[in-house]
């Protein structure tokens, strides 16, 4: 029998903090309620968007993408790790392992390049105002969000079927919460050096290479917002840029440091607590650092409720 028709009736593993029981009902907890909040906050965004139309811009068109991004990346992983913590069977079916690799593979990829795709948004904003509607005409706004989409869907295509064709012997302990491909080569019973450079490189590719664009845009745009007389101007520039680059900063950062650092035993619990980072916490994250300190969002959000509460009366 091959090794892909044994993988097939095959039931994985997953191991999370099993060792340290002690750790469940609080990790349990914390999974839950950062479930709940990333459903809630980024249903809200997505809503008002589409439905204030003084939202209808580009920023607000790619935050929407975003948010749609992150409902599904937890969507992914969340429900099964709730289901795994509650049970005495911490087990993923074959077939949920593939899916749950290729959509958390294919979401995390996507968000790489929309990141970048934002910080151009604000480049171009800030920077060329006169230009702005020319540039980031809808049209352009919709290929620039389709290509983000193609290109994370066609990684995890890649790097999907290179794991999976990695003879596992036998092998089905997933050292980790969820299956994410760093985790799978560790259950490979042969040589897996090829497809760990091959890790690098699209790593660098998704990853270094976007956020090395994005420091560059804001080194401008932080110059151009100096030259701003109004101080007022200023701190609105400042207060869109700076939540942008909080979420940069905490999707990138955890995720260079769990693709992008050599495979080391010591470090696995440290790469299972990262990869909750910017798979769980992140996602729960950014609609409070979008929404906290904007006006528009907040206005939006409150136009909203009236309209909601003087429609039932």
């Amino acid at each position: 029998m091959s090794v892909a028709n044994e993988s097939i009736s095959r039931e994985f593993i997953l191991l999370g903090f099993s060792d340290r029981p002690w750790l469940e009902l609080p990790l349990f907890v914390v999974f839950l309620v950062s479930y709940i909040l990333t459903i809630f906050g980024n249903m809200m965004i997505i809503l008002v968007s589409r439905l204030d139309s003084k939202l209808h811009t580009p920023m607000y068109f790619f935050l929407t993408n975003l948010s749609l991004l992150d409902l599904c990346y937890t969507t992914s992983t969340v429900p099964q790790m709730l289901i795994n913590i509650c049970s005495t069977r911490k087990v993923i079916s074959y077939g949920g392992c593939v899916a749950q690799l290729f959509i958390f593979l294919a979401l995390g990829s996507t968000e790489c390049f929309l990141l970048g795709v934002m910080s151009f948004d604000r480049f171009v904003a800030i920077c060329r105002p006169l230009h702005y509607s020319v540039i980031m005409h809808q049209r352009r706004c919709l290929q620039l969000a389709a290509a983000c989409w193609i290109s994370g869907f066609s990684n995890s295509v890649l790097q999907s079927t290179w794991t999976l064709q990695m003879p596992l012997c036998g092998h089905k302990e997933v050292d980790h919460f969820f299956c994410e491909v760093p985790a799978l080569l560790k259950l490979s019973c042969v040589d897996t050096t090829a497809n760990e450079a091959e890790l690098f490189f699209i790593s660098v590719l998704f990853l270094l290479i976007p956020v090395t664009l994005i420091l560059i845009s804001y080194a401008f745009i932080v110059q151009a917002v100096l030259r701003i007389r109004s101080a007022e101007g200023r701190r609105k520039a400042f207060g869109t840029c700076g939540s942008h680059l909080i979420v940069v900063v905490l999707f990138y950062g955890t995720a260079i440091y769990m693709y992008l650092q050599p495979p080391s035993p010591t470090s696995k619990d440290r790469g299972k607590m990262v990869s909750l980072f910017y798979g769980i916490i992140t996602p729960m994250l950014n609609p409070l650092i979008y929404t906290l300190r904007n006006k528009e969002v907040n206005g939006a959000f409150k136009r909203l409720m009236t309209r909601i509460i003087l429609s039932r009366k």
